[in-house]
């Protein structure tokens, strides 16, 4: 079987599987964030944490609760950091500096994971379980409230009440994150990723010296890594590594842990709004572009341009042979469609082409199907100025699932998209323009500026992976990437906050024939290429001084 075979009989069983439980996974999922009861395990964390879960909330009230909580989980992800060197468990490692522990307090409450250390030589277990596998799960948890609010919008007519946020985190993950993470881990132990607390071994003598690896809960984190597109992997080479995924099978389950909720969220918006033809126009979109950028980036990696890629039979540079150049290509394309990041190969070792796609599906906002509920939401805002769009071509007040797209909706709505591009230009643009950050750079020219460009990508995104060869352990890109990951994260969570409350305030608008039928492939179409337009505009400039100009050359 040749490896171009391998790669799509790979990315049929792919979808064979998502497609089994797209429909239970989703409809599920819609059950738990509409229903009003209450598991006794739910009750006991909500009169911990003094809430009332039965308490709507109007969108204020509702952002709060993010916030408020989010600002707790970063300040003690810190404080654990900086006290590592007295707690139990820390295998001999010091407390983490302050601009890192600043750097990954922020990177991982905000689903980020952007990793500027070695895991394994720097977290012992304490933190790596209590602090970063916790908000694993609770940060994939409130991107999934977050979307659940929008679609409550759409659903909801005369009130301003979009749900409970403490009722909507606990579900997601008592209900959904937990179960399906612990089945998950069980499958990667079967298949060879270790779960264990032992301490540092020494592995055999090699060149004169000896190599040291520890142990780890690894298998439980990597699967809540890839459940709740996180990423930040347990050491330093993420899912490259064989600790975390020992084997083809395990690479092929990790990607379809990180497709799953996203995918499937799809049918939970449908089945919320009434109609699930809707969310099958949302996932044709998502699955649109993700099934085109795989295939273009199998074709710049299966490419055998000069001699050294003939030799190899493809561009096999930094990819495990384990993998090979399919499943390494199929997981970049996952992980950065996604705000995932996690990586099974190095990025920067991608053809030039094959960087610029892995950029490119993060510049998109990351919405094919994106992360855990910031897919979701980011796709339905793009939904809105594709209908918007429309609107202006027939001359008629934009609609979309029964409400108007007035003024206030598309401002909310636009304000949202250029967010995180001018985070992205900004920090780029101030990091090549002062004199010290490049010398962070490994490599110089178009692919020297690719690393910085695809690391501030990553963090205001919120993706986490790197282009590898940035050295990103610095005061000022600890500190900057933390504030693109920060005001990534945040910033639109609040208009589309606003969003919902805007939408739910309204009466429904009758459907009458010049309605524009948002379930019809002729609307996905149209938001398929308001997409990539809308990006291709904003981005092409810093692209073609990158990627561009190395896949060219």
């Amino acid at each position: 079987m040749g490896p171009l075979l391998a790669a799509v009989l790979q990315l049929l069983a792919l979808m064979g599987a998502l497609a089994l439980v797209y429909v239970p996974l989703g409809t599920y999922m819609a059950r738990v964030y509409s229903s009003d009861k209450h598991l006794r395990v739910e009750k006991w964390i909500y009169k911990g944490i003094g809430a009332d879960p039965d308490t709507e909330m109007r969108w204020p009230a509702y952002l709060r609760g993010v916030l408020a909580f989010s600002a707790a989980g970063v300040l003690f992800l810190y404080l654990l950091q900086r006290l590592q060197g007295v707690l139990p468990g820390s295998l001999g490692f010091e407390a983490v500096n302050p601009a890192q522990s600043f750097n990954t307090a922020v990177s991982f409450v905000t689903n980020t994971n952007w990793q500027s250390y070695y895991g394994e030589q720097t977290m012992g277990h304490v933190v790596q379980t209590a602090g970063l596998a916790v908000q694993n799960f609770v940060s994939a948890a409130v991107g999934i409230a977050i979307a659940v609010a929008l679609v409550r919008g759409f659903a909801r007519s005369r009130t301003g009440e979009i749900g409970n946020f403490w009722a909507d985190l606990v579900r997601g993950t008592v209900r959904v994150l937990v179960p399906i993470a612990a089945i998950a881990a069980l499958v990667l132990v079967a298949c060879g990723a270790i779960q264990n607390f032992s301490g540092i071994h020494e592995v055999g003598q090699f060149m004169g010296g000896s190599q040291q690896w520890n142990g780890g809960a690894v298998a439980s984190q990597e699967a809540i890594k890839e459940l709740g597109t996180n990423g930040g992997g347990y050491f330093n080479a993420n899912s490259a590594h064989p600790f975390e995924n020992p084997t083809a099978f395990t690479n092929l389950f990790e990607i379809f842990l990180i497709l799953l909720i996203p995918f499937a969220l799809t049918r939970t918006f449908g089945v919320m709004v009434g109609s699930v033809k809707q969310g099958y126009a949302i996932l044709a979109t998502m699955g649109t572009i993700w099934l085109g950028f795989t295939a273009l980036m199998m074709w710049t990696e299966f490419a055998h341009h000069g001699p050294a890629l003939q030799a190899a039979g493809a561009a096999m540079e930094g990819k495990e042979v384990r993998f090979g150049v399919g499943g390494s290509s199929i997981f970049a394309v996952a992980t950065t469609l996604t705000s995932t990041g996690a990586v099974d190969s190095f990025h920067s070792s991608f053809t030039g082409l094959g960087g610029g796609i892995t950029m490119l599906s993060m510049m998109l906002g990351e919405i094919a199907p994106g992360g855990t509920g910031s897919g979701l939401y980011g796709m339905l805002i793009m939904a809105i100025i594709a209908v918007f769009i429309a609107g202006l071509m027939v001359g008629r007040t934009p609609e979309y699932l029964g409400k108007k797209i007035g003024s206030r909706e598309i401002k909310l709505a636009a304000v949202y998209i250029l967010i995180t591009p001018a985070l992205v230009l900004v920090f780029s643009a101030a990091s090549m323009a002062l004199p010290t950050p490049p010398h962070s750079m490994l490599n110089s020219g178009a692919h020297g500026f690719s690393e910085v460009l695809y690391a501030f990508t990553s963090a205001a995104n919120n993706n986490g992976s790197a282009f590898a060869g940035l050295n990103a352990n610095t005061d000022w890109f600890n500190t900057m990437t933390g504030l693109a990951m920060l005001l990534g994260r945040f910033l639109p969570m609040v208009f589309v906050l606003a969003l919902a409350g805007s939408l739910a305030g309204q009466k429904p608008v009758p459907v009458t024939a010049g309605t524009l039928r948002t379930e019809k492939p002729l609307f996905t179409g149209l938001l398929v290429g308001a997409i990539l337009i809308i990006t291709g505009l904003t981005y092409f400039p810093a692209l073609a001084l990158g990627p561009l100009a190395e896949g060219l050359a």
